[in-house]
């Protein structure tokens, strides 16, 4: 199949790097059809998801059909809003009755969910158009199993995708979809994200329904969207953000118009640098990245407002601590009985999960208490915290395709894992390239249901630079 885009549009690259926000508008505007938009990605997908490995199950005749009921309703004057017609796709995590889903495990390979989950119902229901299903590592930990697909880095195949909607940021990056659903545990939306130069929404914990979703840890979960934009962003958060019954963690409040939020002036709004935690044992690229977007906020009217953040000495222990021991009680019902079909990395944190003692378990609960006091008194005099993705540019993949790959997570989810621990919203944006062309990436933090004033400072961001408008080049 060739990968052209429809009459008068340009080149199919054209078309697929366009955000979701203006595809979106195309297609209400009835300049392109969501068939057309779809059999455009559909090619693309053929054409080049050999090599990257993003897909772990495309669905070309089910996504045919749903833009072909998109196109009949437009057609009709029905408008389901935003995502009405236009081809995403979802990772792997989320139950789906009409594709396997295997949470990146072999021993699930061939797992049919009884019901979709909330954030795939949500999506239906808005009008997507969903393509397929998006490889990940096992079980959502840091690394793949070995039977199951590994994606490919499209900005440069030997450098990570990120853990671990790895598949979700490839697909995302390279033009194969608008837009992803990815979930984030200890930085696993941001981490690939800052790997593939997209944006990414960490919402509030709770504000996202996790019902039918997968669990790593399920205090630590959340779900969220991974785009090319920060409107494409807000749109997709709109669609699956709110209270759900299936899931009583969910939150009560209402979802504000994301959409709306975007525009206007940030001029007063009060951006919190603690210098001594982003640049202290920072690689100096991404010192000078994070220099540069201080003076973009500092230039757009933000007031930069010297926050002392608290020592996150023993962070990446205490994280990983609750995490391999909520990660044991999710696998209870297939661990120890079919261990020896699990790949190495997740085998090993659920079995550090099964050795660890109450008591060790319940000291790091405290300490994770007593971090959310004092993040939260650390954040009290500005709206947004401003910190970098990861403290280096993005690592080779080699360095995590071993069994030990798990040793590695302490120190790059330093600058994540923390408001995972706190359940804050966070946005994760590209800010720059590294000197081998490589993205890196800088996350706004806000107060807690604060998502539309991340939104609105992203957007203010991407309004006056233009790294978010920069994609790989498959050819």
């Amino acid at each position: 199949m060739d990968a052209r885009a429809p009459a008068g549009l340009g080149t199919a690259d054209d078309l697929a790097y366009l955000s979701l926000m203006a595809v979106s508008d195309l297609i209400r505007s009835g300049a392109v059809s969501p068939v057309e938009v779809t059999e455009t990605m559909l090619a693309r997908i053929e054409a080049f998801d050999g090599a990257l490995q993003s897909y772990t199950t495309a669905l070309p005749e089910q996504a045919r059909a749903a833009a072909k009921l998109a196109e009949q309703e437009l057609q009709a004057g029905i408008w389901r809003g935003p995502l009405h017609g236009v081809p995403i796709a979802v990772k792997d995590l989320c139950d789906t009755t009409f594709a396997p889903t295997s949470a990146g495990m072999f021993i699930h390979n061939d797992y049919m969910a009884k019901t979709n989950a909330t954030v795939i119902d949500r999506l239906q229901a808005a009008g997507a158009v969903i393509l397929g299903k998006l490889s990940m590592t096992e079980g959502a930990m840091s690394g793949h199993h070995p039977e199951m697909k590994t994606p490919v880095n499209p900005w440069l195949p030997e450098v990570w995708t990120g853990a671990s909607s790895s598949g979700s940021g490839v697909a995302t990056a390279a033009g194969l979809c608008y837009g992803a659903l990815g979930s984030d545990t200890g930085g696993s939306i941001r981490l690939p994200c800052t790997a593939n130069g997209l944006v990414g929404s960490k919402a509030t914990w709770g504000r996202v329904s996790r019902a039918g979703v997968w669990a790593l840890a399920d205090s630590l979960d959340h779900v969220g969207p991974m785009t090319r934009s920060v409107a494409d962003a807000a749109a997709m958060l709109a669609v699956i953000a709110g209270h759900d019954p299936r899931d009583p963690t969910s939150l009560n409040d209402p979802v504000p118009d994301y959409l709306a939020a975007l525009g206007g002036s940030i001029a007063g709004l009060r951006i919190g640098i603690d210098e001594s935690y982003i640049f202290g044992d920072v690689d100096p690229q991404v010192v000078a990245m994070m220099q540069d977007t201080i003076a973009t906020f500092a230039a757009l009217g933000a007031r930069l407002v010297p926050v002392k953040f608290p020592s996150l000495e023993g962070l990446g222990d205490y994280w990983m601590q609750i995490c391999a021991a909520e990660c044991a009680v999710a696998h209870a019902p297939t661990f120890p009985s079919r261990a020896d079909e699990y790949g190495p990395v997740l085998r090993g944190i659920i079995e550090h999960g099964h050795s660890l003692s109450g008591v060790a378990v319940a000291a790091a609960l405290q300490y994770r208490l007593k971090l959310n006091g004092a993040v939260a008194r650390a954040m009290l005099d500005c709206d947004v915290l401003l910190v970098p993705g990861i403290p280096g540019p993005v690592d080779d993949a080699a360095n995590w395709s071993g069994s030990d790959s798990a040793s590695k997570v302490g120190d790059v989810v330093r600058f994540t894992a923390v408001f995972d621990m706190t359940g804050q919203p966070t946005l994760s944006l590209n800010g720059g390239f590294d000197r081998r062309g490589v993205p890196m990436g800088f996350q706004l933090i806000g107060h807690h249901l604060d998502e539309a004033l991340l939104f609105k400072a992203g957007h203010a961001f991407q309004a006056v630079t233009s790294w978010h408008s920069h994609h790989p080049n498959l050819h």
